[in-house]
């Protein structure tokens, strides 16, 4: 007898979110293996940060399920949720300007007691971000966009997540930048924490990404391992240029 396969770290089941009378996400689906990263593209207004904002409890269901470790959380306040060790990169990087480098990244621990658990977290943060270690005590408004993005990761590194939702990360960056910001994540990835990402740009996700699903209309369109998305011909046409 086969032994039974894991429990996937988070499933989104045929959830609904709508605003009024408009519907964002219409029965999507998605399964995030521990360990993974998983992308979800597609284009604006196709649902993706809906999604993201359904699961971090910044936006009520009006059907389906979002489970985390096997457990509901659909009904489970913000707070509660990044208790249990989900924490979001948010659209637009939203650091608190008037605030130091050090200041937001503390406010990245709120939930956690005050120690030297905190203390060694910060100091894992300040090693996989240098620069956020030489500017801890400048504004992050002064920051360039690249080192907000870099912080605003980081910000979430401090609840000691298992699953970080990243929304959009290379939105309004060079690309040179940008590479630089993913590698991080996938350094961050490699420690073991669990990384959905939400990006625009397809070809930055099916190079990073383990698993991919397109997202249009607000449904799920598509899904599979990198390469095999990747392949679709509908893929290729629609997000790489290809045909």
């Amino acid at each position: 007898m086969s032994a039974a396969a894991p429990t996937a770290l988070l499933e989104v089941e045929q959830i609904e979110v709508v605003y009024g009378r408009a519907r964002a996400v219409n029965g999507a689906t998605v399964s995030i293996a521990e360990g993974s990263i998983t992308a979800i593209v597609g284009p604006n207004g196709a649902g993706k940060t809906s999604l993201v904002k359904a699961v971090s409890g910044l936006q009520p269901l009006r059907a389906g399920q979002i489970r985390f470790r096997g457990q509901p959380i659909d009904a489970l306040a913000e707070r509660e949720i990044a208790a249990l060790g989900i924490a979001v990169v948010p659209e637009g990087r939203r650091v608190f300007a008037k605030m130091t480098v050090l200041e937001n990244l503390r406010m990245g621990a709120y939930l956690r007691p005050r120690g030297g658990e905190v203390a060694r977290t910060l100091e894992a943060v300040f090693e996989a971000f240098p620069r956020l270690r030489e500017r801890q005590t400048q504004r992050a408004g002064s920051l360039s966009g690249g080192e907000q993005q870099m912080l605003a990761i980081g910000r979430a590194l401090m609840a000691a997540p298992r699953l970080i939702l990243a929304d959009e990360m290379s939105q309004g960056l060079a690309p040179v930048i940008v590479q630089e910001v993913y590698r991080r994540l996938l350094e961050v990835n490699r420690r073991g924490v669990t990384i959905l990402l939400v990006e625009q740009n397809a070809r930055l996700a099916f190079t990073l990404a383990n698993v991919v699903y397109v997202m249009e209309q607000g449904r799920v369109v598509l899904e599979g391992s990198s390469a095999e998305v990747a392949a679709s011909e509908h893929v290729q046409r629609a997000y790489l240029g290809v045909g």
